[in-house]
């Protein structure tokens, strides 16, 4: 499945919202509240479990970094940019910021 396909399977489960502004601000912030669910996840794994990720956990990280993955598809359809773009577009980024040699540093376009 490529990145593209899945955003348009992803786009048949939304719910929409008729004012084109509400629904960009409600897939910006599930990006970042379902981000903090993997988050707080991962905290209690390292903060409980010393870091010991057991099987239902890895599972459970899963579950919610689809999650993420769902809203970044629905925010990204949003704004009409395809996600196979995006991705290419990124590692062509991080590719071009290995070469260069500044993939640590301040900034985003260093």
């Amino acid at each position: 499945m490529t990145f593209d396909e899945y955003q348009k399977r992803a786009q048949e489960t939304a719910i929409s919202n008729p004012d084109p502004l509400m629904d960009k601000t409600i897939w910006a912030m599930g990006v970042a509240g379902e981000a903090g669910e993997v988050i707080e996840k991962w905290k209690k794994i390292v903060a409980y479990h010393e870091g010991i990720i057991s099987e239902e956990d890895r599972k459970e990280l899963g579950k919610e970094l689809g999650d993420v993955v769902w809203y970044i598809a629905q925010f990204a359809h949003s704004l009409d940019l395809s996600l196979d773009e995006i991705m290419q577009q990124n590692l062509a980024k991080l590719a071009d910021r290995k070469k260069r040699g500044v993939q640590k540093g301040k900034g985003d376009n260093r």
